[in-house]
C-alpha cells in the first residue's frame, strides 16, 4: 500500500513537468504552436462584361468563359514573364499607340503585338515571321516594307506598325468585325475564309478552329485584362520600376556606310547601342547602291543612364 502514494506522487510530478515544458515552449516559440495557414492557388474572377476593339465578348457562354480563363491562368501565373511585360510596355506602347490612333485602328491591337512577340523586337518564329508584328516576308513586301539581306524593315517598329495598320484596314474591309480580323492575322485570311465557308458562320466565337487560333483572341484579351489592371491579378510594378523610354535623335542618310562600328564611334556611341536602336540594319555595313534615304536613330546624351 505504501507503493501507491509514491506512484501517484511520481505521475503527478511527471505531469507537472510536462505541462511546464509545454507552456515554456509555447511562450518561448509561439510560432511552433500555431497551426500553419495553407497557401492556395486560386483563379481570378472573370468580369461581367468584356470587349475587344469595342466588340462584346459573349461571356454568357460557358465555352467562352473557360477559354478566357485558360489564358488568364496561363498569364497571371507566369509571373516572371508578365512582370517583364509590365516593365517593357511603356517603351513599346509609346511608339505603337500614336500610330494606331492616327490610322484609326482600335488601341486594343497593341495587345496583339504583345501576344505575337512578347515585346522582343528581334524574335523570329519557326515559320520565318519577324519582329514585333511577326510579318512574313511576302506580306511585309506587299505592305511596303523593304526586306533584303542588309535592310529588313519588319524590325523597324515604326514602319512595321504603319504596315500593320494598312493590313488591318484591308482585313476589316473583308470581314467587317475586328475580332475576326485579329483571328485572321494569326491563321491567315485564306484559312479563315475556308472555315467561314465550311462552317457557315461569321463570328469568331462560333467557329471551330485550330488550337492556336482558337486561343489567340483569348490570349490577347487576357493580356489586355492583366496589363490594364495588374494589381487585380497580383502584380504591382511602380512607375520607377518600369523600363525608361529611349531618347534618340534621328539622322537621315542616303549614302553607303562601309562600317557601322566606325559610324557609331563617329556619332558618339558604339555598335551595340546602334544596333539596339536600329535592329532593321541587318549587316555591319550598308551598300545602298540606289542611294535610298534611311532614318537612323542615334542615342541622346547619357542614353545608358536613363531612369524613369
Amino acid at each position: 500500500m505504501k507503493i501507491l502514494p509514491r506512484l501517484l506522487l511520481t505521475f503527478t510530478f511527471i505531469g507537472l513537468l510536462a505541462a511546464g515544458l509545454y507552456f515554456f515552449e509555447a511562450s518561448t516559440y509561439p510560432h511552433k504552436m500555431q497551426q500553419p495557414e495553407e497557401d492556395f492557388y486560386t483563379s481570378s474572377s472573370l468580369p461581367e462584361t468584356l470587349s475587344f476593339a469595342g466588340e462584346p465578348v459573349p461571356l454568357d457562354y460557358f465555352d467562352i468563359r473557360e477559354s478566357l480563363e485558360r489564358e488568364l491562368l496561363v498569364n497571371s501565373y507566369f509571373h516572371s514573364q508578365t512582370l517583364r511585360y509590365l516593365k517593357l510596355a511603356p517603351r513599346y506602347f509609346a511608339v505603337i499607340e500614336p500610330i494606331l490612333k492616327a490610322d484609326t485602328i482600335p488601341l486594343d491591337f497593341k495587345y496583339l503585338a504583345l501576344a505575337e512577340s512578347g515585346f522582343n523586337p528581334r524574335v523570329i518564329s519557326p515559320a520565318g515571321a519577324v519582329g514585333i508584328w511577326q510579318f512574313m516576308k511576302g506580306t511585309a513586301e506587299d505592305y511596303g516594307l523593304e526586306v533584303t539581306t542588309e535592310v529588313d524593315e519588319r524590325y523597324n517598329l515604326e514602319k512595321a506598325t504603319h504596315a500593320f495598320c494598312r493590313y488591318m484596314k484591308d482585313s476589316f474591309g473583308k470581314y467587317g468585325n475586328w475580332t475576326l480580323v485579329a483571328a485572321s492575322y494569326n491563321a491567315g485570311r485564306r484559312f479563315v475564309d475556308r472555315q467561314l465557308g465550311i462552317q457557315k458562320e461569321r463570328n469568331y466565337y462560333d467557329l471551330l478552329l485550330g488550337e492556336e487560333t482558337e486561343r489567340y483572341v483569348f490570349r490577347i484579351l487576357a493580356l489586355k485584362m492583366i496589363m490594364e489592371n495588374p494589381e487585380v491579378y497580383g502584380f504591382r510594378v511602380t512607375d520607377e520600376e518600369k523600363y525608361p523610354l529611349w531618347k534618340t535623335t534621328s539622322v537621315n542618310i542616303n549614302n553607303t556606310i562601309p562600317d557601322f562600328a566606325l559610324f557609331a564611334k563617329e556619332h558618339g556611341t558604339n555598335y551595340k547601342i546602334l544596333k539596339m536602336l536600329n535592329p532593321w540594319l541587318r549587316e555591319s555595313f550598308l551598300t545602298n547602291a540606289k542611294g535610298k534615304s534611311y532614318t537612323i536613330q542615334l542615342p541622346d546624351k547619357n542614353f545608358r543612364s536613363l531612369k524613369n
